[in-house]
């Protein structure tokens, strides 16, 4: 992930050249500053400081500090003269140095629809999605990842001890009572007579079982010479050339040369009594062990067990030891497994879904079942649907992003503007909208309420608690990271515009307001001395709505359709009149011996009915989410703005929030910052307007007049967040400063009380 080329801009651009001078001498200073995502093998050179490497990369290209053989000829690249180099440059502003200093970052990608990808990750108002969008070519993968994917029938050489932690903890969790199964299953295949071929097998695979790191089980061939004309004779075998070595002592029936095995007495047996208990106790292992991730080792060793292992005639089944001089087996190997943990395995994917959005699909499944089956709680409190309606959402997120992201790359602009604006904020919008009906067929405020703590909260988390993390987790890797401060620079003017715009009904109504008090107390007992007033508010509702009515409904309809009008003028602005600023050119190249072709994981009618299906999901799971909060919003003694602030906001943005993690462990904290803005925007300028105008058409009793502490929390969070982003670079230390806000606000939130109507 490395910007890959510069080229000089032409004099067409010789307006722009003053004003971006410093801009391009910044990304020249920085050459790892905005980066994304790469599938060329590139190789980055060490570039001393005061010197950069720069080389003409063919087609008028420079080629900054980046070789990159079969994109471009073969050159070694001189080095500037010192009257060139960086520093100098910036501290002249003349045409001539300047015109050397405007830079375009080159990212490059694995075919054409990767890169429509990654330029729609850099358009304002497309949701930003980090992982692929079609396979990987194999080659390209690292060794580690290789691994991750392998079928655990591989024998390489020794790596060390097999004594791991992550194997001792197999040892405790599955290895010995595994073993002991296999045992007692053996027993009872000697008992039956028939079945003890089976009972030498299972006898040997519970020594497997209890320590199978460092030993191969492999699938042998039976000499001709032991291949006799009867189905069902037995005998024992002394030796076997094909081992060089005594074969295990068993009871073996000679009816695996063809498909009578099957019918065979001592295989109906197994089949009958010892199969299916191991079935379920390999099944068991296998469950648990990938939905813990780092032991899906484990998990394959069993399904690999069963599978294969278990079917096999038992003459034709060998468990060996591996030896550091022993010579290459012959025959297939079923399975060679050397540790049971590998901690990168939070990189596996599915048919290119993460692994934890595969773990926790069977939770929306047992969410819905539970929460619309058992409607009179019989089963489970609703506290508990509650939580697992919340949980639900996280891997909803995740198949409506990935669902945005696949149709968005393989579509035209229009379309994938259009998916994006539709289906963008609907995991929110949803939960917002069965709120509020359901707070308006019950009569019950505090619905309305909480709507408002949550769109608080996901803007202030979105503007503090997403980059700031991204800072603090980047900074530890990268020790300063820079990012396109100018890009920045349109989300926060967008910001402080729909900020102003959101609250200003509120202000409104604070200064033509009526201060209504429901209880008042005479401090001094003197009629003329100072009264202590609680549950005080601006009432709106004076002589019969006149106020509400009059002025600020019609100044509510306003802002709602300013706000949308002013996010349309920043998608003209960024993606048509101005998308140089972001100074990004996105190209699909490939190595020689790759397949030119795109894989997609899912293709667009895929990714559409994955896309339907979710939202479809989503809304259930918001529907159950309101119909069990009651009891918490009631019963518990956290403030209700606290739960809005931080579960309902937070939770939908999980996602989100890793995406912008992994951007900015990659140097890409320009895009991190995107995400948290863009995010922020759509929830003032797009969710905030449509929640008003569905109260037009369904009358709620929301309405766009927030308290106090929401104001000043908003206002407080976008300007602090203008001030840390005005330099265009940051580290860990801003980004802690960031998050420290923000728990400093949660602070404030637990401790205040419930709003009214609560």
């Amino acid at each position: 992930d490395v910007p890959k080329a510069t080229e000089p801009r032409g004099d067409s651009d010789g307006s722009r050249r003053g004003s971006l001078c410093d801009r391009h001498c910044a990304a020249i200073n920085n050459v790892q500053g905005d980066l994304g995502d790469m599938g060329c093998h590139l190789h980055r050179p060490r570039v001393p400081p005061g010197r950069l490497a720069m080389g003409w990369a063919g087609h008028g290209v420079l080629g900054v500090g980046v070789s990159h053989a079969p994109c471009r000829p073969p050159y070694h690249p001189p080095v500037l003269p010192a009257a060139m180099s960086p520093p100098s440059c910036c501290q002249q502003h003349s045409d001539e140095v300047c015109e050397s200093c405007v830079v375009k970052t080159t990212l490059t990608a694995e075919n054409a629809v990767e890169a429509n990808k990654l330029s729609n990750n850099y358009k304002f108002g497309f949701k930003k999605w980090k992982s692929h969008v079609t396979a990987r070519p194999w080659e390209d993968r690292s060794e580690i990842v290789k691994e991750l994917y392998s079928d655990l029938n591989v024998i390489r050489g020794s790596g060390g001890s097999t004594v791991t932690c992550g194997n001792v903890l197999y040892l405790l969790l599955f290895g010995w009572w595994l073993s002991l199964l296999y045992v007692l299953v053996a027993a009872m295949m000697f008992i039956t007579v028939v079945g003890a071929p089976y009972g030498w097998l299972c006898w040997d695979l519970a020594g497997y079982f209890l320590w199978p790191f460092g030993k191969v089980i492999q699938k042998v061939e039976v000499p001709k010479s032991r291949q006799v004309l009867g189905a069902c004779d037995t005998g024992v075998g002394e030796s076997s050339a094909l081992l060089g070595g005594p074969v295990p002592r068993r009871w073996r029936p000679q009816c695996w040369v063809d498909a009578r095995y099957w019918q065979c007495a001592g295989t109906v047996v197994w089949l009958c009594l010892g199969y299916p208990a191991l079935v379920l106790a390999h099944g068991l292992v296998c469950v648990t062990a990938w939905l813990l991730v780092v032991l899906i080792p484990v998990a394959k060793l069993s399904a690999r067990t069963v599978a294969r292992v278990l079917l096999l005639p038992p003459e034709r089944v060998v468990v060996r030891r591996l030896r550091m001089t022993e010579v290459p087996l012959e025959g297939e190997v079923i399975l060679c497994c050397y540790r049971a943990v590998n901690p990168y395995y939070y990189k596996y994917a599915v048919d290119g879904i993460n692994v934890f959005a595969v773990n926790l699909l069977p939770l929306v499944l047992v969410t819905l079942v539970l929460g619309y089956v058992d409607s009179h709680n019989r089963l489970t409190s609703s506290p508990v649907k509650f939580t697992l309606a919340l949980l639900s959402i996280m891997p909803l997120s995740y198949y409506i992003g990935m669902a945005i992201a696949s149709i968005s790359a393989q579509s035209n602009f229009a379309v994938g503007a259009v998916v994006n604006a539709t289906f963008g904020s609907i995991t929110e919008l949803t939960f917002y909208i069965t709120a509020l009906i359901k707070g308006s067929r019950e009569g019950n405020r505090c619905y309305a309420e909480i709507v408002k703590s949550a769109l608080t909260g996901t803007l202030v988390g979105c503007v503090l608690f997403v980059p700031g993390l991204c800072m603090v987790i980047g900074g530890i890797r990268h020790q300063e990271q820079r990012f396109n401060s100018r890009s920045a620079g349109v989300s926060s003017a967008l910001l402080f515009l729909s900020v102003g715009g959101v609250f200003a009904p509120t202000l409104f109504s604070k200064v033509y307001g009526k201060l209504v008090c429901g209880e008042c107390h005479n401090v001094t007992q003197n009629p003329l001395g100072h009264y202590l007033c609680h549950n005080c508010h601006f009432d709106l509702m004076e002589n019969n709505g006149t106020l509400y009515y009059s002025h600020v409904q019609p100044l509510v309809y306003t802002v709602s359709l300013l706000l949308p009008a002013a996010y349309l003028i920043g998608l003209f602005f960024t993606l048509k009149t101005h998308s140089h600023i972001y100074d990004i050119h996105i190209s699909d190249c490939h190595m020689p011996g790759h397949h030119h072709s795109a894989v997609v994981h899912w293709s667009r009618w895929r990714a559409l009915v994955i896309l339907l299906l979710s939202t479809l999901c989503m809304s259930a799971c918001a529907d159950l989410a309101t119909e069990h909060i009651s009891p918490i919003l009631t019963n518990s003694t956290i403030s209700q703005y606290f739960i809005g602030v931080t579960v309902l906001a937070m939770v939908p943005e999980l996602p989100e929030i890793v995406n912008g993690i992994q951007f900015a462990l990659q140097n890409n904290l320009s895009l991190s910052i995107e995400i948290g803005n863009c995010i922020a925007v759509q929830v003032c300028m797009l969710q905030i307007p449509i929640l008003v105008l569905f109260t037009i058409f369904y009358p709620t009793n929301f309405t766009l007049v927030f308290s106090d502490l929401h104001v000043y929390a908003s206002m407080f969070s976008v300007v602090l967040m203008n001030y840390i982003f005005m330099d265009g670079k940051c580290d860990y230390f801003q980004g802690t400063v960031l998050v420290m806000v923000y728990f400093i606000l949660l602070a404030v939130y637990f401790f205040a009380p419930s709003p009214s109507g609560c």
